[in-house]
């Protein structure tokens, strides 16, 4: 086990460094820079062709460290990334773990809350219609789960908001922002029932897709595992139904359910663009889109960084739960 994992963390040195270099690669071919766009939003273009503008831009790019040759900017990143400095952002000059650190917490606290409710409803639904195969309740919920993982959650979001945000029907849950005005100077106990409220339509709109691929996923594993030869000698030795779905085939079916992992952690961190933007929620898909828009590299290649280093962590995560779950599996 210790040598695997060696080898894994290994592993992942070249293979972030590949992640980073190409996406550093992708930044530096889309139009425009940080200095062009400074510039633009300060004149308004009016001075784009002047001598004075271009003179302007040059100061910016050496402020930045964008006058020197690209591959002196990646290795001095690197160098700076090796010490925990992601650097300064180009839009605010604020450091980009401090904005980072910002963001974080509420984008955790929604896909906490998200992936929670994704597994306490698919597993039980996943486990039913696996058991129950072919009946009117299977097929009823197997077309449902189809019909919602098949709704776009940008048009669900708006649907929720009419019905249920003071569109054209009720005026039942808030659509901006995470909390009330004043909420800090509330107790304790309302503070958290008021970000609850805040963020249930949200919630709503990243769950409802999840647990209709998880529970379809479940149901197929689960039906290929009871199938096979250990599970029918398992009854045949007189275990109950119960025994034999929970203890011995649904250990087995997990193994593909465990490499949703892989995905799970860098979700948690990169939050979603489309939901945060669209309930103005000031978590790490909105700040992601910000920085692309304003060409924030910074920001960008620091979102990159550990979104990928959480990718190649859950990968490790979800090969040291195969050995668990099925000790047929050597790492070594």
């Amino acid at each position: 086990m210790r040598a695997y994992l060696l080898k894994r963390f290994l592993q992942m040195i070249p293979t972030l460094l590949g992640i980073t270099f190409i996406t550093f690669c992708i930044i530096q071919l889309a139009p425009g820079n940080p200095a062009m766009l400074k510039l633009q939003m300060a004149s308004q273009g009016e001075m784009a062709d002047t001598a004075y503008a271009k003179q302007i831009i040059e100061q910016t790019k050496k402020l930045y460290g964008l006058d020197k040759p690209l591959p002196v900017q990646y290795l001095l990143w690197v160098k700076r990334v090796f010490t925990l400095d992601f650097g300064t952002s180009f839009k605010d000059h604020r450091r980009v773990l401090d904005k980072i650190a910002e963001r974080l917490p509420v984008t955790i606290q929604i896909n906490v809350i998200s992936i929670f409710l994704v597994y306490l409803i698919a597993i039980p639904f996943g486990v039913y219609s696996a058991t129950h195969p072919d009946t009117f309740a299977d097929r009823t919920l197997t077309l449902a789960f189809f019909f919602l993982y098949s709704l776009p959650n940008f048009w669900v979001a708006v649907l929720l908001i009419m019905l249920f945000g003071g569109g054209e029907f009720w005026d039942v849950f808030p659509v901006y922002g995470i909390s009330s005005i004043n909420a800090e100077s509330w107790p304790l106990w309302r503070q958290i029932l008021d970000r609850l409220w805040h963020l249930a339509l949200p919630v709503v709109c990243l769950t409802y897709g999840g647990f209709a691929y998880l529970s379809r996923l479940t149901r197929a594993e689960l039906l290929e595992v009871i199938r096979e030869d250990y599970v029918r000698t398992a009854r045949a030795k007189g275990l109950s139904e119960r025994v034999v779905i929970f203890k011995h085939a649904f250990r087995n079916a997990l193994l593909p359910i465990v490499t949703l992992l892989a995905f799970l952690l860098p979700a948690m961190f990169g939050g979603s663009v489309i939901i945060e933007s669209i309930f103005s929620i000031p978590g790490m898909g909105q700040l992601g889109f910000e920085a692309v828009l304003s060409r924030d590299y910074p920001v960008i290649m620091a979102l990159t960084t550990i979104s990928a280093l959480l990718t190649l962590v859950g990968l490790l995560l979800s090969d040291i739960l195969y050995a668990v779950l099925d000790p047929r599996i050597q790492l070594d």
